[in-house]
């Protein structure tokens, strides 16, 4: 596997520092914020997307994934989502993720992520699961065309909010096109075993949120190792699934010190790595 880590962290930062600093930090990717100050597409210019190109390119950095799940630069976290009651909203959405999958094939990005449906404000869950639908079919067609995967990524609070849930929903859906950004932290909160998961749910992965959860598992991303959640156990059962991709580092929830999250972000893994390595292993 790969590590990358989410330039979500870094809001104090434009997205040309944060490629700079997370390549130097050591990371062999970065995942981008299709929101701003990062990557909003409705701001980007043709140049401003090579520009872009040209220092990941400069930096040696991949992209990891395109994070299309927050929607700041007009709503905000959550919203607009793809099930508000308001069509318009719907339809923003809509818009919004497909501008996502055309940043993504400028980019070179194989993959963008969204949110599962969205809070469930004042509707059922049944008239959720039904507008997430024609949502997702809104948005299906391009992303098939241009050979972008379509990551859903559960969330504890939101509609699809963990593997139950998800699992009924990818029945409908076409697995060449969708698939799951799997965050272990939200799968921790909602008192699921991320491991076990990831043997469960290893056809459909194509991407990974990595960060700790308190042992309360309340919602709050923490820096590796300050949680409860085995993160040794966790990387070893990705590693055994024969997973080649990137596990992103995801601490937005260091916003007012992102480099030293970063840095002790990749720390761990470089020292997760060397204790894992075939060399370790052989040691007596």
């Amino acid at each position: 596997m790969n590590f990358a880590f989410s330039s979500n962290a870094f809001l104090r930062y434009n997205i040309l520092e944060t490629i700079k600093i997370v390549s130097g930090l050591g990371y062999e990717g970065i995942e981008i914020m299709a929101d701003v100050p990062h990557a909003f597409p409705l701001h980007l210019s043709d140049e401003d997307i090579t520009t872009i190109r040209k220092a990941l390119s400069d930096n040696g950095l991949s992209i990891s994934n395109i994070n299309a799940f927050m929607h700041n630069a007009d709503g905000d976290t959550y919203h607009p989502s793809w099930i508000e009651n308001d069509r318009a909203l719907r339809e923003k959405r809509i818009d919004y993720t497909l501008r996502c999958i055309d940043l993504a094939e400028k980019l070179g990005a194989r993959n963008i992520s969204t949110e599962p449906g969205g809070p469930l404000d004042g509707i059922s869950r049944d008239d959720g699961l039904r507008l997430y639908m024609e949502g997702l079919m809104a948005v299906e067609g391009a992303a098939r065309e241009k050979g972008i995967k379509i990551l859903i990524e559960p969330e504890p609070g939101l509609l699809v909010e963990n593997s139950v849930q998800f699992l009924d929903l990818i029945e409908d859906l076409d697995p060449t096109v969708f698939g799951i950004n799997f965050d272990i932290g939200h799968f921790y909160c909602v008192n699921e075993n991320p491991s076990q998961l990831i043997h469960s749910m290893k056809d459909y992965i194509h991407h990974f949120h990595l960060e700790d959860i308190a042992a309360t598992r309340v919602h709050h991303h923490l820096m590796l190792g300050h949680g409860a959640i085995d993160l040794s156990k966790v990387l070893n059962t990705i590693e055994e699934i024969g997973y080649k991709g990137f596990v992103t580092v995801e601490l937005y929830t260091y916003e007012y010190a992102p480099e030293d999250a970063a840095l002790g972000a990749i720390q761990y893994l470089e020292k997760w790595r060397k204790q894992n390595s075939p060399t370790a292993s052989a040691r007596p």
